[in-house]
């Protein structure tokens, strides 16, 4: 795990080719009651605005409905923090890589400094459903 996803997020190795690999992702945060209401294909734009070619790269902007009427009614400018970006990319040997953002940690970087344990305790709530998504693309990872 990089330095950066041990701050930001949780990180996890597939060995399934990119675009299998957004779909399976999808179905796991489904399962912890999060949509997908975004899909951003990065490579397609770069390809599109700069020319370049980038390798397959898609953000996922999942969003937990019930979570969400929570954070924002506790504290409304936490919609700058949403939804939960989760990234897939492909990996030079085949496989993807995916990336899961921790509530809690853009929470701590995004805050006034001042507690809302309204907002804490979604954050943490986001954070343990995110934190077993990994864990299940992980399980499958190393079976696949």
């Amino acid at each position: 795990m990089s330095a950066v996803s041990q701050q930001l997020g949780f990180e996890v190795r597939l060995s399934q080719p990119q675009p299998g690999a957004v779909e399976r992702v999808g179905e796991a945060l489904k399962r912890e009651g999060f949509g997908v209401l975004t899909r951003i294909e990065l490579d397609a734009a770069f390809r599109e605005k700069l020319g370049v070619e980038f390798r397959p790269y898609t953000i996922l902007g999942a969003c937990n409905p019930a979570l969400a009427h929570k954070a924002l009614s506790s504290r409304p400018d936490v919609g700058l923090l949403l939804p939960c970006n989760v990234t897939v990319e492909a990996a030079a040997d085949g496989g993807s890589t995916v990336r899961i953002t921790d509530p809690m940690a853009l929470l701590s970087m995004g805050g006034s400094g001042q507690s809302d344990e309204a907002l804490d305790a979604v954050a943490a709530d986001a954070r343990e459903r995110l934190a077993r998504v990994a864990a299940e693309l992980a399980e499958e990872g190393a079976g696949a």
